[in-house]
């Protein structure tokens, strides 16, 4: 079986991220979403509510799993038996830190392959931190996040 693990902070997952993981999904049999519990990045919503997010926004997608995980994502991907990591691409700035991340993580686990995925166009301007922004200053962020996550950064903007 082809498993792939698709990591990333999630805070909050996004229409860009979406996109990549549906794509992920056509080229692999089983696709986990791994979202980095990452408390040093001072994310907005807990490792278990990310993760409740992203459970609500997945669709139809069957092939795919939602976990978190701590540490070395090498490590955790090694343990869950995949091939691969998918990192989504959506500019040119992107590209410098992913592909040293990309051989780090070659260095640590040579029989680790990561793929980068770029997401359709229309999401290649559209990030968490932005989004996040938007909806502090009560902006309408509906074209960039599930319903389940708009609802959840509303709320989040009045507390």
């Amino acid at each position: 079986m082809r498993h792939c693990i698709y990591p990333g902070t999630f805070d909050p997952i996004t229409y860009g991220h979406l996109d990549v993981l549906g794509r992920a999904a056509k080229l692999f049999d089983h696709v986990t979403v791994a979202i980095a519990a990452n408390v040093g990045k001072g994310p907005r919503f807990s490792a278990d509510e990310r993760q409740q997010m992203v459970e609500a926004s997945i669709g139809e997608l069957t092939n795919v799993t939602v976990t978190t995980f701590d540490g070395l994502l090498v490590e955790f991907a090694m343990a869950q038996k995949a091939q691969a990591i998918i990192r989504g691409l959506r500019a040119l700035s992107d590209f410098e830190f992913e592909f040293n991340m990309a051989l780090m993580n070659r260095h640590l686990q040579p029989a680790l392959e990561t793929i980068f995925v770029m997401p359709n166009e229309q999401f290649s301007y559209t990030s968490s931190t932005l989004v996040k922004q938007v909806a502090k200053y009560g902006g309408d962020v509906s074209h960039f996040v599930p319903p389940v996550v708009a609802a959840a950064l509303k709320q989040s903007a009045r507390e």
